[in-house]
């Protein structure tokens, strides 16, 4: 008896040890983190943004200093799309749809200044933009190539071939719809295949935190280069301003030395010169109020239009927000759930165990009893026939 009740004992608590070791291998894969293949595509992506906004950036600064206003225009543009488009692609939930996307995105760019519509973009200098789209896609694909297998880099390179000479861009603003959805069907992945976890608890904030830090970095950079070409559009002319004033200024002062040569003569200079200049004033004045006019329309609209992005950025923010409160919840309920559910089971078992120790240590020895009283009688009984 004794060791029977022993031998319940230790089993019972084995099942208890085993119970919580289960649950705790249940409660870490409630919550999957990414695999190790998509944590490097997604590092590597947003670090090849550095790469491609510096490249953009200086190729566009050369092309700046151009005369022609088109030109200027069309490289202050270049930067802009160019950046919002990347910041839009690199930014995805899942590392494998930023990637694809990036790489079809950095290959359409490529294709548009070196063999579609952008080639007359700049004039001259668009071959400085093929030249630094082309650097950016070679970049791009050997930080790829690292990341996977030949084979694979092989397909997608193949993919990214097949989509930009189906999809070609037509316009500097870059309008295009992502590439995941086609590269799905080109690799015969189901959607709800593609993306089976958003990654752990911190993989999420971290990428919340590249997110916040992104946009600060680059809203004040696109916020001016637009402004930029608003006012390059304008009617306002710094440079002619500038030379107008200090044309004022030189003649003020050879008349203030002319003055003091000829005191008489300057008075009646002066004289004629308010009754013959006082209409050219009288439209210079209505000019001014017009010009005036203007300048406080085009202020407003540059009001309204900082206004508008500060409210997208907001909004942008708060549905990034929204996003991760949701995941969060969606986390830990699962996470309740799985811990009830693993509990219940565990009680399940050592009831379970429970009952059939209570049958081995109460009903068992009873029935052994019952089975030796019977075999004792019988001998008995046959000893007293054999007498007989």
């Amino acid at each position: 008896m004794g060791s029977l009740r022993s031998f319940g004992l230790i089993l019972c608590l084995s099942l208890m040890t085993s119970g919580c070791s289960l649950l705790e291998v249940k409660l870490e894969s409630g919550i999957e983190p990414l695999p190790q293949e998509q944590l490097g595509m997604r590092v590597f992506t947003r670090e090849y943004a550095t790469t491609f906004y510096a490249g953009v950036e200086q190729s566009a600064d050369v092309m700046l200093q151009s005369d022609d206003i088109m030109v200027k225009s069309n490289a202050l543009m270049w930067k802009i799309y160019a950046e919002q488009t990347l910041g839009q692609t690199i930014f995805q939930v899942s590392p494998v749809a930023a990637m694809v996307d990036t790489w079809a995105f950095t290959a359409q760019m490529a294709d548009f200044f070196e063999n579609g519509k952008g080639q007359a973009l700049f004039g001259e200098r668009t071959d400085l933009a093929a030249k630094t789209s082309q650097q950016l896609l070679a970049d791009y694909e050997r930080r790829m190539q690292g990341l996977m297998s030949q084979s694979d880099f092989a397909t997608n390179k193949a993919f990214i071939k097949q989509y930009v000479a189906a999809n070609p861009l037509f316009d500097i603003t870059f309008p295009r719809v992502s590439a995941f959805n086609d590269w799905l069907k080109y690799r015969n992945i189901g959607e709800f295949e593609a993306v089976k976890t958003f990654g752990s608890v911190p993989e999420v904030m971290s990428d919340m935190s590249d997110r916040m830090a992104m946009l600060a970095g680059q809203t004040p950079k696109i916020l001016g280069w637009k402004a930029e070409l608003f006012a390059l559009h304008s009617n306002i002319n710094s440079a002619e301003v500038q030379q107008t004033l200090k044309d004022i200024s030189e003649t003020s002062a050879r008349f203030q030395a002319l003055m003091a040569q000829s005191p008489q003569m300057m008075s009646e200079l002066a004289v004629d010169l308010r009754h013959e200049l006082t209409p050219l004033l009288t439209q210079l004045d209505a000019s001014a109020e017009r010009n005036l006019a203007q300048l406080s329309v085009e202020r407003q609209a540059l009001e309204k239009m900082v206004e508008r992005e500060r409210m997208a950025l907001e909004q942008m923010v708060d549905r990034e927000r929204q996003a991760v409160a949701k995941e969060a919840d969606a986390l830990v309920q699962r996470t309740v759930a799985q811990v009830f559910e693993e509990i219940t089971n565990v009680l399940k078992s050592l009831i379970l165990y429970i009952v059939l120790f209570l049958v081995v240590v109460f009903f068992a020895p009873l029935g052994l009893g019952v089975w030796l009283g019977k075999r004792i009688g019988m001998k008995q009984a046959n000893k007293q026939a054999d007498r007989a």
